[in-house]
Formats: structure tokens, C-alpha cells, sequence
């Protein structure tokens, strides 16, 4: 059996990113050269998503130390290093929405009005389709491998197809107001561009407040923990998963786990099965943070005997 599943979590994620870096590239020089002021601010929300999910991503590149004093010091310092990325990522996104978003007001005020060339169009609709397909084949991938993040998928995507709707909405009409000669539909293209920059100030705004004021974990329902489970289940040594509980903060999981194992197994072969499991569940599953795992001997209880009294009884039992 495969214990990787295919595609790799981080392959997934990073999917995300390049795509909408590379739609908020393509969106902006054909916004720029079509002169749709709405295409721009659709190319700048694609741009505050890939900012978005690479604050959110960065921080968990680096490699987990051994758990005690030292993975706790390591999570302060993941801790203090998240807000100042995600604070700097929000900054950027705040300011390209003022400015789309003034833009938008200076050419309503300007009257002088001209419809978007047909590439916008083309654009905005290729965009959509590529957006949604990503988002298909990452929230499929992360509700199959149960990790509690595609969720957060769903509600960042709906704002993302908002805007691009709006700005569809906006050209479309625009274009229309060129060709039919209708002077006041020639503003829906600024006045969409205008929504546009209120969305990515909305953006700017969640992001901001999500980083300096941290929502309390909210723990995930059992049935959604079974992948975790059956990962620990795999580990060498480890006869039970006792006890999961997964503490969802964010777009991350974190893990407290109680498993069983062998009562003959030393002190120091229960923390390399503890260390394996751990190191296991975060690899698998790239949203998993902190994972506590607790030991303990494996009680089959009545009328069964625990192999503690295998050292002083010779009659076979049932637990091998």
C-alpha cells in the first residue's frame, strides 16, 4: 500500500499560488492594453489571493524540531514570524485596493468614457473557467484527504468569483453602451472596477485582523479525523490510536494524539514511535502544525491479559 498520497499536499497548495500569480499577470497587461480599469482590479484581487495563501504558507516551510522545550520555542517563533508576513501582505493588498479603487472613482469623474477591447472580455471569462478548476481540483483533494481546509478553499473562492463576475458584469456592459451607442452603460467598466477595489480592501482588512487577533482552535468533528487515525495506525509499534483530537486555528491543524503500545516497549522505543508518527502526520498532511502525541501501554482489558504478564506466566494469550 502507498502510504504518499498522489499528488503531494504541498504540490496541491503551491498549484494555488502559481496560478493566480499567473492570472493576476495575465489579467493586468491585457487590462492594461484593452483600457479596462475593471480587468486591472480583477488582476489585482487574483494578485491579493496568491499574497494571501503565501502568508499563510510560508511560515510552515521550515523544519519542526524534536518535540519538547525545543518545538515549543520553534512554534514561538512561527508564531511571531506569521503575523509581520501576513501584516506585510496585507499592507500590499490595502494599498493596490485604494488604488484601483480610486482609479475607478477618477475616471467616472472624468467624463470621457470608452468602451474595453473584446480581449478583456475573452480574459475575464478565461479566468473564471481556470479558477474554477483549480479550486475543483484543490478542495476535492483536501476534502478526500480530510485535513478541515476546504472550507477555507470554499470561502475564499466565493469572494474571488464575486469579483470576477462583477468585473464580467462590468465589461460585458460596457461593451454593450460601445456598440449600441448607450453613453451611460460606458461607465459600468470604472463603476465595476470600483466594487472590484472595495473587495480587495475587504481582502486587505480580513487578513490583517485574522493575523493580529488569532481565532480560538476550534476542534474538528471525529468522523473528519480518520485519515489522521489511520496514518498513526501505520506506524511500527503503535498496537491503538487511544484518543485524536484536531484543533482546526485557521487554515491549520493541530494534533493531540494517545496511542498504545507494547508495555514492554522501553521509554526510549515509545518516543521514536511517538517521533515517526509525528514526523509521518506532518509530511502526509501539509496544514498539520503542532502534533502532542502521549504514550501508553496497551490494557486489553477483562477477560483478556495484557502482555505485562508474559514475564511471569508461560500460557500463551490472545494479544500477541
Amino acid at each position: 500500500m502507498n502510504d504518499k498520497p498522489s499528488p503531494q499536499p504541498e504540490t496541491v497548495v503551491w498549484s494555488g499560488v502559481v496560478s493566480d500569480m499567473a492570472l493576476a499577470l495575465a489579467k493586468g497587461g491585457v487590462g492594461y492594453i484593452s483600457g479596462s480599469k475593471a480587468l486591472i482590479g480583477d488582476a489585482l484581487y487574483s494578485g491579493a489571493d496568491a499574497a494571501a495563501k503565501l502568508a499563510e504558507v510560508l511560515p510552515w516551510r521550515s523544519k519542526q524540531p524534536q518535540a519538547g522545550k525545543t518545538a515549543h520555542k520553534a512554534k514561538n517563533r512561527q508564531e511571531g514570524k506569521e503575523p509581520i508576513l501576513a501584516v506585510l501582505f496585507s499592507v500590499i493588498i490595502l494599498m493596490g485596493g485604494l488604488q484601483i479603487a480610486f482609479s475607478g472613482i477618477r475616471n467616472l469623474t472624468s467624463g470621457h468614457q470608452s468602451a474595453p477591447g473584446q480581449a478583456a472580455l475573452a480574459a475575464v471569462l478565461l479566468s473564471i473557467v481556470i479558477k474554477e478548476a483549480v479550486f475543483q481540483y484543490q478542495y476535492r483533494f483536501f476534502k478526500k484527504v480530510g485535513d478541515g481546509s476546504h472550507a477555507a478553499y470554499a470561502d475564499s473562492h466565493r469572494y474571488s468569483l464575486y469579483t470576477s463576475i462583477t468585473v464580467f458584469l462590468g465589461i460585458t456592459l460596457s461593451m454593450a453602451g460601445g456598440y449600441f451607442n448607450l453613453h451611460p452603460l460606458l461607465y459600468m467598466d470604472p463603476i465595476s472596477a470600483l466594487l472590484a477595489g472595495c473587495l480587495i480592501l475587504r481582502k486587505g482588512y480580513v487578513l490583517i485582523m485574522s493575523s493580529v487577533y488569532s481565532k480560538k482552535p476550534q476542534e474538528i468533528p471525529s468522523e473528519e479525523t480518520t485519515n489522521f487515525i489511520d496514518t498513526v495506525q501505520r506506524v511500527h509499534g503503535v498496537i491503538r490510536v487511544e484518543q485524536m483530537k484536531a484543533l482546526e486555528q485557521g487554515r491549520y491543524v493541530n494534533l493531540q494524539v494517545k496511542i498504545s503500545v507494547n508495555p514492554r516497549t522501553t521509554v526510549l522505543e515509545a518516543q521514536d514511535i511517538s517521533e515517526c508518527a509525528r514526523k509521518l502526520l506532518q509530511h502526509r498532511f501539509v496544514h498539520v502544525g503542532e502534533v502532542h502525541i502521549d504514550v501508553v501501554p496497551y490494557d486489553p482489558g477483562y477477560p483478556y491479559k495484557s502482555n505485562h504478564e508474559l514475564a511471569d506466566n508461560d500460557v500463551p494469550t490472545l494479544l500477541q
